[in-house]
């Protein structure tokens, strides 16, 4: 595959590329320089505009301001912009919205937001309360109040109340959205946050992992100052941080490594005890887990192999998924399983001649989810890129799974279940059918206790799973939206979106702003299962690893090629739409195949490879990507890495670039950077930089309204003239 590529680019394309980054030197000077120095040292040294990685100079948001005032009234001026940002707004704002439930000690939370509140509110409701059309909600805390009140745009990220009394309260809260956060105990009863000085835990603001260990205790890893982190900016110390302590006096219990992605602790609180654990991440896809005795402090090793995932623990089994096949002493376990190991067979000289299989997915079946309740184990699974829940049953001749009775030809998932009772709730969703949530226990039938109106008008749409061919030979499936008597000649407006990365899968869903705003108007919507994701389970996703990534890149391409020679559409009228690693693709996309597109949406992407590594998050990726530091790998990114990668005598579709400057996982410079250097080359693009927002791109609901209206309103004006 590797030779392939080098040939595909030929000596001329590589020359170029590499004089993106090495100005003036010759091929066989950049080999050996690849060598003797690290690859990103090398970039930054002949990057011009390496000045917009300094995230909040002054002189970077200068210029990304400017971008945005070139940028949105461009776009808000469109004669379609009102229009679609007030269907936008009917949509996100509606009332009738599904309140997803989250159960806990027979109550229902939620965290709503509405035009009253576009930060939210976090409330709860009786589960027979919840089953009626209009709940009466309890407002728990409102977080537009709040942001108020404390002069901060406080993002709510989420609560973690401690069984079984389920008073007290872990918040936590971000600054604009951004990944580092801080965290505050709330007493659920008063309904008021204890502050420090009160024996209140208080968490400053950093990328910290923070879980319940008791009442008066916490597991905490997050900046303790030099040494504390990983290379990658996360907690690399798991701490135990007593009540009414000084957060500088916490007992350290487990160190990582510098090179690890990250460490953290927590507990499992279970109705058959309480369990708990630290799990170390040497890189992003590797993991090590050990169960800890509170009592004395020492850790016992699971013995699973470090490329799987521990899941919970059922009945006093150790639940894991398996990435890749598992020889062991005396057996071999298939890739992707779901295995289970009796907790007091740890002990055993060979534990793992006591391991089950509990279910073995087939080549087009992957495990997303083992999801427990009080006394029952259910599977969350995709087949076909279709989603389905199993429920797991163990018999006197092993387990067995059945399927739980959900519709089909979509995607059933699991919402919430709760490990003290046998209540849990499942939703089902497709392109085309709007979203119902289930609630569901053992020995009754699903029962139906929300369902969302349409929000557009699907007569006359349909919705199809194709394949394309991809360089290699690979066939690469992917879903069509769009009318039944659709005239085959080329000209119907299409978005394509892929992701392609991290062993996520793009399912079908249903999106109220996509029907609305593109397929209502005639247009097609179109989503590729391309490699790299999670479709079909690991292998999928390893076959587009490191130096095989243009494997994704190679796909993407093969579907839009696909799409144009069936007539669905044509180069005019097809544009791409991907985010963060979809950035990389849709950038790495159509910076190889411009003729292909007449729109790029680029969200919050990685564009600049040679350098990913050394801003914010990126050093954790290495496991994706592949490390710039290395030589050979260096050569294998610079093949692609789109900020290298652009050419001034090339002409290029008009792109979208849209990121935030509180992007604290993809640094805003690989955006930023690339639209400089887009500029300077005479090339036509547009920029918007959200000065909130996180990696989310929005920090409350009026953010979402117009960055999503400003994105269809690009699509239209590019695609449908």
């Amino acid at each position: 595959m590797k030779k392939r590529m080098i040939l595909s680019l030929g000596a001329s394309t590589l020359a170029v590329a590499l004089l993106g980054v090495f100005m003036s030197a010759s091929l066989s000077s950049c080999g050996s320089l690849l060598k003797r120095k690290p690859a990103s040292d090398i970039a930054a040294e002949n990057d011009p505009y390496l000045w917009l990685e300094e995230v909040e100079s002054e002189k970077a948001l200068t210029w990304a301001r400017a971008q945005n005032e070139r940028t949105l009234p461009l776009l808000s001026a469109h004669p379609r912009y009102k229009q679609l940002e007030s269907e936008i707004r009917k949509i996100v704002t509606a009332k009738d919205r599904i309140p997803y439930p989250g159960i806990s000690q027979g109550w229902i939370y939620n965290f709503w937001q509405d035009a009253t509140h576009i930060k939210g509110v976090w409330r709860r409701t009786s589960l027979k309360d919840y089953q009626k059309k209009e709940p009466t909600w309890d407002v728990i805390l409102d977080i537009d109040a709040l942001s108020k009140a404390e002069s901060e745009s406080w993002v709510f990220e989420g609560s973690s109340c401690l069984p079984p009394a389920y008073e007290r309260c872990l918040i936590t809260l971000s600054r604009g959205g951004k990944d580092a956060s801080v965290t505050r105990e709330f007493n659920l009863k008063t309904r008021k946050f204890i502050p420090a000085e009160e024996g209140g835990f208080v968490l400053p603001e950093a990328k910290s992992r923070v879980a319940w260990l008791d009442q008066d205790t916490l597991f905490v890893g997050t900046d303790f100052g030099e040494g504390s982190l990983t290379d990658a900016g996360y907690p690399r110390l798991v701490k135990l941080w007593k009540r009414g302590t000084p957060l500088a006096t916490a007992k350290t219990i487990f160190e990582g490594e510098k090179t690890d992605v990250s460490s953290s602790g927590y507990t499992l609180f279970l109705p058959e005890g309480n369990f708990s654990l630290i799990s170390r991440s040497p890189s992003f896809f590797e993991e090590e887990n050990f169960l800890l005795d509170p009592a004395n402090g020492k850790l016992r090793k699971l013995p699973f192999p470090r490329d799987s995932e521990f899941q919970t623990i059922f009945q006093g089994q150790l639940l894991a998924r398996l990435k890749k096949e598992w020889k062991t002493a005396s057996q071999t376990l298939p890739e992707g399983a779901v295995i289970a190991l009796p907790i007091a067979n740890l002990n055993d000289e060979d534990p793992t001649a006591a391991v089950q299989v509990l279910f073995a997915p087939d080549a087009r079946t992957t495990v997303e989810a083992v999801v427990r309740t009080r006394g029952h184990l259910y599977l969350q699974v995709l087949s076909n890129v279709r989603g389905r829940v199993l429920e797991l049953v163990k018999t006197s001749s092993g387990w067995h799974f059945e399927h739980v009775e959900l519709p089909d030809n979509g995607v059933a998932s699991i919402v919430s279940a709760s490990r003290f009772d046998d209540i849990y709730f499942a939703s089902f969703q497709s392109y085309l059918t709007p979203p119902s949530v289930f609630q569901l226990e053992p020995g009754r039938k699903p029962k139906v206790v929300k369902r969302l109106a349409a929000r557009f008008d699907a007569k006359g749409l349909i919705t199809e799973q194709l394949e394309a061919t991809s360089a290699d030979g690979t066939k690469v499936p992917y879903f069509v939206v769009r009318p039944k008597s659709l005239k085959l000649d080329g000209s119907t407006p299409t978005i394509l979106y892929g992701y392609g990365g991290f062993e996520i899968p793009s399912a079908p869903y249903y999106s109220g702003g996509i029907g609305k705003t593109w397929l209502e108007k005639g247009g097609i919507y179109v989503v590729a299962n391309i490699r790299g994701g999670g479709e079909f389970g690991p292998k999928w996703h390893q076959a587009a690893l490191k130096e095989n990534r243009q494997r994704s890149f190679d796909d993407f391409i093969a579907v839009a090629t696909d799409l144009i020679q069936r007539k669905l559409t044509s180069p005019r009228h097809l544009g791409i739409w991907g985010g963060s690693n979809g950035g990389l693709l849709v950038g790495a996309t159509f910076v190889q195949r411009p003729d292909l597109f007449n729109a790029v949406l680029c969200e919050v992407p990685l564009l600049d490879m040679m350098r990913y590594h050394r801003l914010l998050a990126g050093s954790s990726w290495i496991g994706e990507f592949g490390d710039p530091e290395d030589p050979a790998m260096a050569e294998a990114l610079l093949r692609y890495s789109p900020y290298q990668n652009v050419r001034r005598e090339v002409k290029y579709p008009k792109v979208y670039f849209f990121t935030s400057a509180k992007d604290d996982r993809v640094h805003p410079a690989h955006a930023r950077k690339m639209v400089a250097r887009m500029l300077e080359q005479g090339h036509d693009v547009l920029y918007y930089e959200n000065i909130e927002g996180g990696h989310g791109g929005s920090a409350d609901l009026e953010q979402v309204i117009r960055k999503s209206a400003l994105q269809y309103t690009y699509f239209h004006d590019r695609l449908a003239r």
